[in-house]
């Protein structure tokens, strides 16, 4: 197991973006998770009308603004069985967020504090410099066609499902492919795992991102509940997206004949 610490490679300019970014991930998680109760005025209603509570917070607006793949593939919204109420009516959860519009909000939500830490040290340190080349405006945008290129992605394999797809990983991912191109021999501080042991390693980039990509297939097919082939596609997106944002240098003049 690798978890990169930093990079050794510098900016010439503040991330500002990749900062934003990372503040509203953490807010919208905190808002979400400890500060909403908008979920305590919406409860769950089995089929005779009975209100039932949320287990969580969190989980209410997983539900209500997710990603579901089936409502993409139609357009129109979906009602998700959460489970049975103690007289075995079946409940429903009624979903009216637009289909589009989740493809924007779940980029941003998280499922957990780890899914969140571990989502935003990666943008912290491939996204600077990713930022640093392409300049704020772009990277903007390359971020958001990476994270919502991924999500479809997911979607593409998995056209029948009801379960929500949260996360930044997509995005990050497409972040990280566009790092491998511009920075493979950058230097990463990176903390790795041997079994119950650990040590510290600087490594190329290259070395690092290959590794992660392949470890996406590998798992891909696992079943954990994680969506792999997003990460994949934001990946192989992210790469696909500097090559046509990044600046291209004009060739020099050729000299005028005197």
């Amino acid at each position: 197991m690798f978890i990169p610490l930093k990079d050794y490679n510098p900016t010439r300019r503040t991330a500002v973006v990749t900062i934003l970014l990372i503040l509203l991930n953490f807010l919208l998680f905190i808002y979400q998770s400890y500060l909403s109760d908008e979920y305590l005025r919406n409860p769950l209603s089995a089929s005779d009308l009975r209100p039932l509570k949320w287990p969580s917070s969190l989980e209410y607006f997983v539900l209500k603004d997710g990603l579901i793949p089936q409502e993409i593939l139609g357009l129109r919204h979906a009602e998700i069985p959460v489970g049975t109420d103690r007289w075995g009516n079946t409940v429903i959860f009624h979903r009216q967020v637009s289909p589009l519009l989740s493809l924007l909000l779940s980029l941003f939500m998280h499922g957990s504090w780890l899914h969140l830490l571990g989502n935003m040290l990666f943008l912290w340190i491939f996204g600077n410099n990713v930022e640093d080349r392409l300049g704020r405006f772009k990277f903007a945008l390359f971020y958001l066609l990476c994270g919502i290129g991924s999500s479809l992605v997911h979607v593409a394999f998995n056209l029948d499902s009801l379960t929500p797809v949260i996360g930044a990983s997509g995005a990050v991912s497409g972040v990280m492919g566009a790092y491998l191109l511009l920075f493979p021999n950058a230097r990463l501080r990176t903390l790795v795992f041997i079994f119950v042991l650990f040590t510290f390693m600087d490594i190329p980039a290259a070395v690092f991102l290959v590794i992660w990509f392949v470890f996406q297939f590998f798992y891909a097919g696992g079943g954990t509940g994680i969506a792999w082939l997003a990460h994949v596609g934001g990946f192989l997106l992210g790469m696909v997206l500097l090559k046509i944002l990044q600046e291209r240098k004009e060739p020099p003049l050729a000299a005028l004949p005197q």
